[in-house]
């Protein structure tokens, strides 16, 4: 059964081509364009992975991985972030909210297709 993983990024162009690229890699790929859309789509989905990015209307990625965190149903959910906010500070802020990685952007597309490969095999 192929793995699920949720986009949830506000930037067309950056939603689009990891759509590309994770549908070409046989994984399930499910879209959201702000905080709030990514919330919902993880409650009902319960995708095996969210990529997710830090600055986007209505919740930010902080807000959504919190929000993840404290729900016992999508708890165990692993969360990436992507962002383009790569300070040592917002990485911690992400991790202390309970992301299991991060990313900053621009990334290699190769870097980001092995992460959530060793994401989703350490879930297993």
């Amino acid at each position: 059964m192929s793995k699920t993983i949720l986009v949830a990024d506000d930037e067309p162009n950056i939603v689009i081509s990891l759509e590309y690229l994770l549908q070409r890699e046989g994984y399930t790929v499910i879209v959201a364009r702000d905080g709030q859309e990514a919330l919902d789509a993880i409650a009902r989905d319960k995708p095996d992975l969210v990529l997710l990015d830090v600055m986007m209307p209505h919740k930010s990625g902080f807000e959504v991985c919190q929000a993840v965190r404290a729900d016992s149903d999508v708890r165990d959910t692993r969360i990436l972030m992507l962002t383009a906010k790569g300070r040592e500070t917002d990485v911690a802020k992400g991790l202390a909210l309970g992301a299991d990685a991060y990313m900053t952007k621009p990334f290699s597309t190769k870097a980001l297709v092995e992460k959530v490969r060793q994401m989703l095999e350490d879930a297993a």
